[in-house]
């Protein structure tokens, strides 16, 4: 048994982890300042995993706030960092708060790493690193294109500074680019919680399936795909946060063999737009509103993972379906409209 900080822990990826990590019989410090969730999201975790696990509130990018939690939790095994703000339109609008949050925090956290450089360090990163790619399925040695976000941008810098920093202080990391996490925890106690409008596309079908929301925009119908609407590779949260586990315990067990090992977490699977919807009305039955609209500038057209490294890496595939992902997102919209 490790015990394992896992920081964003209270987020939608962070409490899936959370979960799958107390089910292995690791021991779990979730930390969270609640800026894109709720306290409540303990409660969920608790419900499932009949254990409450301790929960710090610190803003990790503040160094003294976060030295203080290292210097409490200091016979920890192992770190996954998920703590990061993620909207690509707000990074646009505010990109000092992303840099200061997103940079700051990674930076304060890995101070601790590099006085104690066994331990386990997994970052949340991205494969908005990618850009348009030039070639599909993604591979990991895919280049790394110039950010279109400032968000995209602390993904990138934020592996920069890890190489650099597992190189010069001898510590292991494995960095962890996911695709696109939907669905929810099975037993709805536990799921997405965006504030505000949704920036993602299936908490948007959810909340107009609730009638929370008007006709649902489908942002192009003339990209070079099947059906002209945008391709991405939708994942189901779960899967990703046993990726997670994996890492973690390949870390532990010392079996590295860079500073930096980089995975894609994706099905291999890209669906469009329409895939989705039609999906959504597969698994639920219910027929969601929707219109087209123009193209949103900056989105790629085709995104999906080539996910064999994975696989031999880390032991871990997908496993669970498109629909199996919307009936889980849809059981957990259901549950918050009845808390509401």
């Amino acid at each position: 048994m490790s015990k394992v900080l896992v920081t964003g822990g209270l987020g939608f990826i962070g409490s899936h982890t959370a979960v799958e990590l107390m089910a292995r019989g690791h021991e779990v410090v979730l930390v969270d300042n609640l800026t894109n969730t709720r306290a409540e999201v303990l409660d969920g975790i608790e419900a499932i995993s009949g254990t409450r696990p301790v929960w710090e509130n610190v803003d990790l990018a503040s160094q003294p706030a976060c030295a203080a939690l290292m210097a409490k939790h200091s016979n920890i095994d192992g770190i996954i960092h998920f703590a990061a703000h993620k909207a690509v339109g707000e990074s646009v609008a505010k990109p000092l708060d992303y840099y200061q949050n997103n940079l700051g925090s990674l930076m304060n956290l890995l101070e601790f790493v590099r006085t104690e450089p066994k331990c386990a360090f997994i970052f949340s990163s991205s494969c908005t690193v990618y850009g348009q790619a030039d070639d599909l399925p993604i591979r990991e040695e895919a280049p790394i294109k110039p950010a279109e976000s400032p968000y995209g941008n602390t993904k990138q810098i934020g592996e920069e500074i890890l190489q650099d920093c597992a190189k010069a202080y001898g510590f292991k990391v494995i960095a962890l680019r996911y695709f696109n996490p939907v669905g929810g925890h099975p037993s709805a106690k536990i799921g997405e919680l965006p504030n505000g409008v949704p920036q993602n596309l299936v908490p948007f079908i959810t909340q107009s399936a609730a009638g929370q929301r008007g006709a649902l925009k489908v942002f192009g119908n003339d990209y070079d795909t099947r059906d002209g609407t945008c391709v991405r590779d939708y994942i189901h949260v779960v899967d990703v946060a046993k990726a997670h586990i994996l890492a973690m315990e390949r870390l532990v067990a010392g079996k590295v063999e860079e500073p930096v090992e980089v995975y894609n977490l994706g099905t291999g699977t890209g669906s469009t737009v329409v895939e989705v919807l039609t999906a959504f009305t597969k698994a639920t039955g219910i027929d969601i509103k929707w219109e087209y609209a123009a193209r949103r500038p900056g989105d790629v057209v085709a995104a999906y993972a080539d996910t064999k490294k994975a696989l031999e890496g880390l032991g871990w595939r997908a496993e669970l379906s498109l629909e199996q992902s919307m009936a889980d997102a849809w059981r957990w919209q259901e549950t918050l409209g009845q808390s509401v």
